[in-house]
């Protein structure tokens, strides 16, 4: 199956996944992969990280794992990692300033024509500032976190903020390619980067207008099943989200607000029974983390599976140890899903002549 599918794409009423409202619940993200790391001593990724493998892939100059290739990736994360404020839920601060109108913008809300008016502007404006996808949902809140990552405070989102604009930020297609050498952990690394400005950016657009705006990352909430009731895609086998546009080859963020829009309804191409029948990014996986059942499972394979939805569950712990293993994350099931336009594999030193 190298060819990419053949598929209609057709709205449809209710989102095209299955979930058991007994066993669903809100995540809780001390089984967050990330976190088992420094607080679950009983698995294999315990205290573990891609750090221990880099050095000695560097010292030994191996193709693709080279310091000019570790610098691309340690670069291409600066704007998520250093911008601390890029999911502020305030407005952020301006100390060097100037202003373009002062306090004008800060002075009651702007009044729509409608609601359609409002949605139509919203997504300009989230494309404008580098969107690749963009749709609305109201949020359902069993996709919020049940508490927050780093403090494990409880979460919940103000009064009011009722709507989500999801947003998918294309990944470069050679860098995904090269998997699983740095270039594709640099693209991954520059689409965290494009999701924190695109994000900010456009909830300081709706905040300037005098309504809520909270950004949000991997943060906050589950952004695949925030992208499929958006109506931007559906879930594969890979456990991402595949798009018509790019397959899984993006990165999803939001930015949920009390503007009041108009939702996209879901989409159904055809994703679920491809996946029955295609089997490549679990003959590709290294870490052997993807299914191979013919049918989706009720059965988590980890910890950090979050059970309650009919699915293919990954796993999680085979695959964050295949990075630390790796000295790098991984995109291979991304690479070479047959929905994703890009190329399947390249060489590192492809990348550098491209």
């Amino acid at each position: 199956m190298d060819e990419r599918p053949r598929f209609r794409v057709k709205r449809v009423e209710r989102p095209p996944y299955v979930i058991d409202e007994k066993r669903l619940r809100r995540y809780d993200q001390r089984n967050l992969i990330f976190n088992r790391v420094y607080n679950d001593p009983s698995w294999g990724g315990y205290g573990r990280s891609e750090e221990e493998k880099a050095s000695e892939n560097i010292e030994a100059n191996r193709p693709g794992y080279t310091r000019i290739d570790y610098a691309l990736a340690e670069a291409s994360w600066t704007v998520h990692d250093g911008w601390l404020e890029a999911f502020s839920w305030s407005m952020v601060k301006r100390p060097r300033g100037p202003s373009i109108v002062g306090e004008a913008l800060r002075q009651g809300r702007y009044e729509f024509q409608n609601i359609e008016e409002a949605t139509r502007i919203v997504k300009r404006a989230a494309r404008f500032f580098g969107a690749s996808l963009v749709g609305v949902t109201e949020v359902n809140p069993l996709w919020v976190y049940a508490n927050r990552r780093y403090t494990l405070e409880p979460l919940e989102l103000p009064e009011g903020v009722r709507y989500a604009v999801v947003i998918a930020i294309e990944m470069d297609a050679l860098g995904i390619a090269a998997s699983p050498a740095c270039p594709a952990v640099a693209a991954t690394g520059l689409g965290y980067s494009k999701m924190a400005f695109t994000a900010i950016c456009l909830a300081e657009f709706i905040r300037f207008l005098g309504y809520r705006a909270i950004p949000s990352g991997n943060d906050t909430a589950l952004s695949i099943p925030l992208a499929i009731d958006a109506g931007l895609g559906q879930l594969g086998r890979n456990g991402l989200l595949i798009t018509p546009e790019y397959g899984p080859r993006v990165r999803l963020c939001k930015v949920f607000t009390d503007l009041p829009l108009k939702p996209n309804r879901p989409i159904d191409f055809g994703v679920t029974e491809f996946c029955k029948r295609c089997m490549r990014c679990a003959e590709a996986c290294e870490a052997g983390a993807i299914s191979r059942d013919p049918e989706p499972s009720w059965e988590p394979a980890c910890r950090s599976n979050n059970p309650g939805v009919l699915k293919w569950y990954v796993d999680a712990e085979k695959c964050y140890e295949y990075w630390c293993d790796n000295g790098g994350d991984c995109s291979t099931c991304i690479a070479v899903c047959p929905y994703n336009p890009g190329p399947e594999k390249i060489r590192p030193d492809e990348f550098w002549r491209a």
